[in-house]
C-alpha cells in the first residue's frame, strides 16, 4: 500500500513535456495546413513558438486575417487549426478567436463537431470569439445547433451583423444554458424587437455578464430587456423586507409597468427553483453526477454586469418621452433592488437631466438599503452637479477597504547656528525630528506608496553666549 501512494505522488509531481507536446502541435498544424492548401497563419505560428521558447503552455490560440496579403498567397483557414486540436488532443488550450473571417459551411461543422464534443475527449475551449466574421444562414444556424450542447463560459460574436432570423439561430441555441457566463453581442446591428427575446434568454440560462454596446436597442428595446429582470429583483426585495422587518406592513408596490408580465415571472422563478432542486438532489445520490453538473449555474432572471451603451435609449423614438419614462422607472427599480447587479453602462445615451435625477435618487435608495456598491456609467450631457453625484454614489467606500499596518521610521539630528544680534552673539543646538508613516502591505509596490512626514523642530540649549 505505501509502494502505491509513493507513486500515484510521482505521477502527480511530474511536470508536462510541454516543449515537445507544442512542437509536435506545431508540425501537425502545418501539415495540416499542406493538406488543405492553406497557409499557416502568422498569429498562430508566432504564438506557438514564443509558448516553446518560454516553456509554457498555450490556452490562447488567436487566428487573425492578415490585413495585407498578397494575391499569390494561399488563404488561411480555421480547419486544419480545429483538426491538429483534434489529431494532437491538446486539452491545455481553453480561449479559440476567430477575427475578420469569412466562415464556410465546412469550417463552421468542423467547429461545431469541436464544440459538441463529450466522453474522453472533450473540447477543450471554454471561450469562443467570433469577431467581425461573415457566416451564411446555415452555418448560423449549426453553430446555434453547437451551442446548446456546447460547455462554452464566453461567447463573443462582436461586429458580426446578424439579420433578425440570423440572429435568432444563435439564440435558439442559448435558450435554457446553465453553462454561458458572458454573452457578448456589440455592434451587431440589434433593433428594439430583439430586446424581449434576450430578456428571456437572461431569465432562462445562467448568463451574468451582457454586452449589447453599439446596437439600437432604444427605449423599447431595453424595456423588454429589463422588465422581467426588473420584476424578479423587486420581488426578492419586498421577500427581504418582511422578513427583516415584521412591522412593514406597507412594503414598495409593484410598479405598473412591471406588473404586465407576472405570470411570466413565476414561470421564471418555478423553473430556477425546478433547477436547483434536481442538482442539488442528484449531487446527493451520486458522487459520480457531480463531474456533470460542476460547470452548471443556478439559473434566473438576473445579470452581475451590463453594458447598454450607445444604444440609441433616449426620448427620440417612436412614443418619444413616454418610452423614456417608463425605461427609467423599470431601471430605477432594478437598481434600487438588484443585489446581484454590480456595473451597468448607460454610456452614449441621451437620458436626459430628469432621467439623471431618479438615477441618483435609485442609487441612494439602494445605498439606504445596503445592497452591494454599484459602478454605474451615464452621458455627461446632464448637469455638473447631477453628474458628480452620480459618480459619488457609484463609487466603493474607503472603509470597505483591509486596514494596512503602519510603518514608522525616525530620523534625528542635531544642528547648530549662530544667533547674532547687536548686543548678543548666542550659538544654540536644534533638534530636528522627522517621522514618516506610510502604510504597508506584503504586495505594495514602492512607486503607489503615499507617506506621511512629520517634523518635529525643537531648540535644545545655547551652546555659547558672549
Amino acid at each position: 500500500m505505501p509502494r502505491q501512494k509513493q507513486g500515484k505522488r510521482k505521477t502527480k509531481g511530474v511536470p508536462l513535456p510541454i516543449v515537445s507536446i507544442l512542437q509536435k502541435f506545431l508540425k501537425t498544424y502545418e501539415k495540416h495546413c499542406v493538406q488543405t492548401q492553406t497557409s499557416v497563419c502568422p498569429a498562430i505560428k508566432r504564438d506557438l513558438k514564443a509558448s516553446i521558447n518560454h516553456e509554457r503552455i498555450l490556452r490562447k490560440f488567436v487566428l487573425v486575417r492578415p490585413d495585407d496579403s498578397p494575391p499569390g498567397i494561399l488563404p488561411i483557414s480555421l480547419e486544419p487549426l480545429l483538426v491538429t486540436v483534434r489529431d494532437e488532443c491538446y486539452m491545455l488550450g481553453r480561449e479559440i478567436c476567430i477575427w475578420g473571417f469569412q466562415l464556410s459551411n465546412p469550417e463552421i461543422a468542423r467547429l461545431a463537431l469541436l464544440l459538441e464534443s463529450k466522453g474522453h475527449t472533450p473540447c477543450p475551449f471554454t471561450t469562443l470569439e467570433l469577431i467581425d466574421c461573415k457566416m451564411d444562414p446555415w452555418s448560423l444556424g449549426r453553430l446555434g445547433q453547437a451551442l446548446h450542447l456546447s460547455s462554452l463560459h464566453v461567447l463573443v460574436l462582436d461586429y458580426c451583423k446578424f439579420t433578425h432570423e440570423e440572429i435568432e439561430s444563435i439564440f435558439s441555441g442559448l435558450e435554457n444554458n446553465q453553462r454561458l457566463q458572458r454573452l457578448s453581442l456589440r455592434y451587431c446591428g440589434l433593433g428594439p424587437q430583439n430586446g424581449p427575446r434576450l430578456g428571456s434568454i437572461v431569465c432562462h440560462s445562467a448568463i451574468r455578464e451582457l454586452h449589447l454596446s453599439g446596437n439600437y436597442l432604444q427605449c423599447s428595446g431595453a424595456l423588454g430587456l429589463l422588465r422581467p429582470l426588473a420584476e424578479y429583483a423587486e420581488m426578492q426585495g419586498k421577500d427581504q423586507l418582511v422578513t427583516s422587518s415584521p412591522d412593514a406592513r406597507n412594503p414598495p408596490q409593484l410598479l405598473q409597468a412591471i406588473q404586465r408580465g407576472s405570470s411570466t415571472l413565476n414561470q421564471i422563478t418555478e423553473s430556477s427553483r425546478a433547477v436547483t432542486v434536481k442538482t442539488t438532489s442528484g449531487k446527493k445520490r451520486k458522487k459520480g453526477i457531480k463531474k456533470k453538473i460542476k460547470d452548471l449555474i443556478e439559473t434566473g432572471p438576473w445579470l452581475v454586469k451590463l453594458y447598454l451603451a450607445d444604444n440609441g435609449i433616449d426620448g427620440k423614438g417612436k412614443e418619444g418621452e413616454n418610452d423614456l419614462l417608463e425605461f427609467t422607472q423599470i431601471l430605477t427599480c432594478l437598481i434600487k433592488y438588484s443585489a446581484h447587479l454590480k456595473e451597468i453602462d448607460l454610456g452614449n445615451n441621451v437620458l436626459g437631466e430628469k432621467a439623471a435625477v431618479d438615477l441618483l435618487e435609485a442609487l441612494r435608495a439602494r445605498k439606504t438599503g445596503k445592497l452591494p456598491v454599484l459602478k454605474i456609467t451615464v452621458t455627461p450631457q446632464i448637469s455638473s452637479d447631477t453628474f458628480r453625484s452620480i459618480w459619488k454614489n457609484s463609487k466603493k467606500s474607503s472603509i470597505t477597504h483591509k486596514k494596512k499596518k503602519k510603518v514608522c521610521f525616525w530620523l534625528s539630528m542635531p544642528v547648530s547656528s549662530i544667533h547674532q544680534g547687536a548686543l548678543l552673539k548666542t550659538e544654540y543646538e536644534y533638534h530636528i525630528s522627522i517621522w514618516i508613516l506610510f502604510p504597508w502591505t506584503t504586495r505594495c509596490a514602492w512607486k503607489n506608496i503615499a507617506c506621511t512626514i512629520i517634523i518635529f523642530f525643537t531648540v535644545t540649549k545655547p551652546l555659547s553666549s558672549s
